[in-house]
């Protein structure tokens, strides 16, 4: 997130697409409602009616797949009211030209045509966005898990700063993560082109500064995400995997191919904390332990560094990552992976990593440090680009709409998207032992329009069949307007009618994310297909 948290309830404007925000972020939603009780506007743009939709001032469906298109109207809209900020237009960024002659091609009837957001409403989410003194945007998956995912984001950030609604408190354009800790993953570099702090593993002074603390050298090529992970099994470039607290047979597209890749591979080792669906599948199983059996830190969604404590010893044989992971690498020839506890690694994590030098266990005993903190004297960041970007003036991105990967045709004539719900998490890997949580929600659905399912004859909780190019499953229909005509949503916790057996492996250019949020299927009764 470019800004924090907390800031959200002194907004006076938020628009959420992309995010069942009160389901998936609970602590989040709790902020905005203070907002609204403060008087804030509340705009909700998605293509389900979700539980915060229900509060917005302002809710409408786009056609899924088309972001890019209605956030160039809105830009349309305020270039053409004059609503825009020139002041921080001229100061802060550079690029308007090129972005002002691209949103042109988006007057607002265009815009309705592919979308299905109504000019009239275009006009009123561009007025209230554009006019409000600290406007903010709330994101999550909804945004970017598209072949366009990383244009959406880059839309996001440039009707931000169109409006200037950036670079002070709560503005901002603020991504949500998809499951605890994931910030601090990336932080520590769980991405394949950078080290932690986010520092490019392409950089040659950046890869002499880690080989110099590591006494080892290191290759300049970025590694592979996990798409390309699975395209180099395939190839038989890649013999062996090792996966950590992650179940790619829930949780990737087209289940049916993940589950031929990992059966391919020499070695599979899995570590976690539950026998996960991808656990079965492997040679080796490290037991790793839970949040309460181990000291560390995560980092928040809005980039807080927060302490995790111990709260009892691990059960039975687990062990906590870090050592399962050290004494590995000892194993394999790596002398310098001995710490005498988790603090000691923090202090190296603080050495090479210049966002979190200035933080201390001692200075995240009680509350959290937002990075960047550069300097024991830094108090940390409670927003970004306060006075200039990181680089200096922020690019203004021209970005033209392109369509989803898959379109509906006569054979798969309905869009199938997908999500989370409030009940479970992920791929149910926790939730799914809670006999509380599993009671809520025992099984998979797929959310139809009730007048898709009169045409179609589907009745409340009737068994049907859903079909994509991929694969089909069975699984329980209800009934709701919830969804638009044409549109299903299945939620993809459930490996019992798992909705990723359907959806598109295609990924986005650069950011390699799937598009797990538009697909093509057909849906129909049950007994209509085995009589046919």
């Amino acid at each position: 997130m470019t800004n924090s948290t907390p800031e959200l309830e002194d907004a006076d404007c938020i628009l959420i697409t992309g995010s069942n925000t009160t389901e998936a972020h609970p602590l989040v939603a709790s902020r905005i409602f203070k907002a609204k009780e403060k008087g804030a506007k509340l705009i909700v743009i998605d293509p389900r009616r979700t539980q915060i939709a229900r509060y917005a001032d302002l809710f409408v469906r786009q056609q899924l797949g088309t972001d890019v298109a209605w956030i160039n109207g809105l830009m349309h809209i305020i270039l053409r009211e004059g609503w825009e900020n020139k002041e921080f237009i001229s100061t802060r960024t550079e690029g308007f030209e090129e972005l002002k002659k691209e949103v042109q091609n988006y007057p607002p009837e265009k815009v309705e045509e592919i979308t299905g957001i109504s000019k009239g409403d275009l006009r009123t989410i561009a007025e209230t966005y554009a006019k409000a003194k600290k406007g903010t945007i709330v994101y999550a998956m909804g945004i970017t898990q598209h072949i366009t995912g990383t244009e959406n984001v880059l839309s996001l950030a440039n009707l931000a700063m169109l409006t200037g609604n950036i670079g002070r408190l709560s503005t901002g354009v603020n991504p949500l993560r998809g499951q605890n800790n994931v910030q601090g993953a990336c932080d520590m570099g769980g991405l394949p082109n950078v080290y932690t702090g986010y520092q490019s593993v392409a950089d040659e002074a950046v890869a002499k500064k880690f080989e110099e603390a590591w006494k080892v050298p290191l290759s300049r090529k970025p590694g592979l995400t996990i798409m390309e992970m699975f395209q180099a099994i395939e190839e038989e470039k890649v013999k062996a995997l090792y996966i950590m607290g992650e179940n790619p047979m829930v949780s990737d597209p087209d289940l049916h191919h993940v589950e031929k890749v990992l059966k391919k591979l020499d070695l599979l080792v899995v570590q976690d904390i539950f026998m996960t669906e991808t656990a079965k599948l492997a040679h080796v199983i490290l037991p790793g332990v839970s949040f309460a059996e181990k000291d560390g830190t995560f980092s928040a969604t809005d980039r807080r560094v927060q302490r995790v404590r111990k709260a009892i010893e691990p059960l039975g044989e687990a062990k906590p990552d870090h050592e399962i992971i050290c004494q590995l690498a000892q194993r394999m020839g790596g002398i310098d992976f001995q710490y005498d506890s988790v603090e000691e690694i923090f202090r190296e994590i603080a050495q090479v990593t210049p966002i979190y030098q200035g933080i201390t266990y001692q200075r995240i005993e009680e509350d959290g440090i937002q990075w960047p903190c550069r300097t024991p004297e830094d108090q940390g960041t409670l927003f970004l680009h306060k006075d200039q970007f990181s680089k200096g003036k922020g690019s203004f991105f021209p970005i033209p709409y392109r369509q989803p990967a898959e379109q509906i045709d006569q054979e798969f004539p309905f869009w199938l998207t997908t999500g989370r719900i409030g009940f479970h998490y992920h791929t149910r890997t926790m939730t799914g032992v809670s006999p509380s949580l599993q009671k809520e929600a025992e099984e998979g659905y797929i959310e139809i329009n009730p007048f898709d399912a009169s045409e179609l004859g589907i009745e409340e909780g009737e068994a049907i069949k859903v079909t994509s190019r991929r694969g089909e499953i069975q699984i329980k229909a209800k009934l709701t307007f919830g969804v638009g005509r044409h549109v299903v949503f299945i939620p993809f916790h459930f490996v019992e009618g798992a909705a990723n057996i359907l959806t598109n492996t295609a990924i986005d250019p650069v950011a390699k994310i799937p598009e797990f949020k538009v697909g093509a299927v057909r849906v129909e009764k049950v007994e209509e297909r085995m009589n046919a």
